[in-house]
């Protein structure tokens, strides 16, 4: 039994990663090992929370994992843990359009673990107190335990506060400068961007919250997980890992150990292309570094090793990469070409959400007639060559082109589908690398 509590806001943008990050400061600070987690399918926030605690955050997320996915995700992370902390995606009842998929308020329920709401204060009082009240009740099978009151004034503000919230108040954090998070156009910075000052952030939330009061939380059960021991490495899986490539669910990279492949992490920016039988290009900021990639000796070995065969998995990043060029406002690129296309950077958004897609072509990662679920996150249009093969046909989502994604050459396969790999068997993957290894 370990204690566990998620953290949610009323929507975004009232500090709950900031909130987070602090209580994931000051419990490691206490000397405690903090797992972390993450709901919704985002990348950025995972990172900071990984650089905080010492360990990997996981995703949880019931659209791309189903439940059960999010039981086995969350309950299999806690080995060796000594409290778990969960934070939210946006407001605690947002899901999916307008139901309550995807939504923290799901999660708390599949798990079973305690809620505190973060409330941006700032200008209120008794209106709070309504508030709280609503999102209290909205849904009874939420635990909501009490809330962390943002943005507060002066010590006659939390006494006001105090005299009308109806639940357990857990902190009254000031604002502070310091410890707000900058944006970039594609999210936050990357947590191995950012140098975390761990002491100021522990200090801030001691101070002004009563962790003493989380860690006494209802406890939940360290429940055993079958099946999720790797098997004996068969294959090595080359995983692109570096400035320019960093968007990765780590429960992707388990299910390949679990599934025999051994994960060799390189560099496309700074090393050659490892020995390895398969490649997966995850998602990331390629355009931030385009002149390096351009340059890069791994360029070339990757649309060699994908013209001999290679099985190669590109997500996005990957794809644009794996692309033929990539055109930003500086100029034209030359990248990897191992698929027929190019990519234009544009200014304004081209997709954001979940996607699903249905396997309707050969492709190096799922068996034709799988359903694949994931999510896409870009600025980028990718243009490809009239005859140009697709292995997805999209049931949501926008993908690459009229409601196709996955383009595919060779054994080489890159989409704008950030795919969780819970909702697709990744065994053909394996199996086609054991199947190039042998050549």
């Amino acid at each position: 039994m370990i204690p566990a509590v998620l953290i949610a806001g009323t929507h975004s943008g009232v500090g709950k990663t900031t909130v987070t990050l602090g209580i994931m400061a000051a419990l490691r600070a206490r000397g405690l090992i903090v797992q972390p987690f993450k709901v919704g399918p985002d990348f950025i926030d995972p990172s900071h929370h990984t650089a905080i605690c010492g360990r990997h955050s996981h995703n949880l997320d019931p659209f791309m994992m189903g439940a059960d996915g999010v039981r086995r995700c969350f309950f299999g992370a806690l080995q060796g843990a000594d409290v778990a902390v969960v934070e939210g995606v946006m407001g605690l009842y947002d899901g999916m359009d307008a139901s309550e998929t995807g939504s923290s308020a799901q999660v708390a329920k599949i798990l079973d673990i305690p809620v505190l709401l973060v409330i941006n204060v700032h200008g209120m009082s008794r209106s709070a107190a309504a508030m709280e009240k609503g999102f209290a009740t909205y849904d009874p099978g939420v635990r909501l335990a009490g809330t962390i009151l943002n943005r507060v004034g002066s010590s006659r503000h939390i006494a006001m506060l105090k005299g009308c919230m109806q639940r357990p108040i857990f902190g009254t954090l000031p604002r502070d400068r310091e410890l707000e998070m900058k944006s970039r156009h594609l999210g936050l910075v990357m947590g191995f961007e950012k140098q975390h000052d761990l002491e100021l952030l522990a200090a801030f939330l001691e101070e002004h919250a009563c962790i003493d009061d989380i860690l006494s939380l209802a406890p939940i059960p360290s429940l055993a997980i079958e099946g999720s021991a790797p098997q004996e490495s068969t294959v090595k899986i080359g995983v692109a890992r570096d400035e320019a490539f960093c968007f990765y669910y780590q429960e992707n990279l388990r299910e390949l150990e679990r599934h025999g492949a051994e994960l060799v992490f390189f560099s496309p920016m700074h090393e050659d292309l490892p020995p390895v039988d398969g490649l997966y290009i995850g998602g990331g900021y390629p355009e931030l570094h385009a002149a390096e990639l351009e340059a890069a000796p791994a360029t070339r070995q990757i649309k060699k090793a994908s013209t001999d065969g290679m099985p190669i998995y590109g997500e996005c990043g990957g794809l644009m990469y794996l692309g033929c060029s990539l055109d930003s406002d500086e100029r034209s690129f030359k990248m990897a070409g191992a698929l027929p296309g190019a990519t234009i950077m544009t200014k304004k958004l081209q997709a954001l959400g979940y996607m699903e897609a249905d396997v309707v072509g050969p492709n190096p990662l799922a068996r034709v007639g799988r359903t694949v679920r994931g999510h896409e996150f870009h600025y980028s249009r990718f243009v490809p060559e009239r005859d140009a093969r697709f292995a997805y046909s999209l049931l949501r989502g926008k993908g690459i082109q009229d409601g196709r994604d996955g383009l595919v050459e060779h054994s080489t396969m890159g989409g704008y589908l950030h795919a969780h790999f819970y909702s697709c068997d990744i065994f053909p993957f394996i199996e086609t690398c054991k199947a190039y290894k042998r050549r």
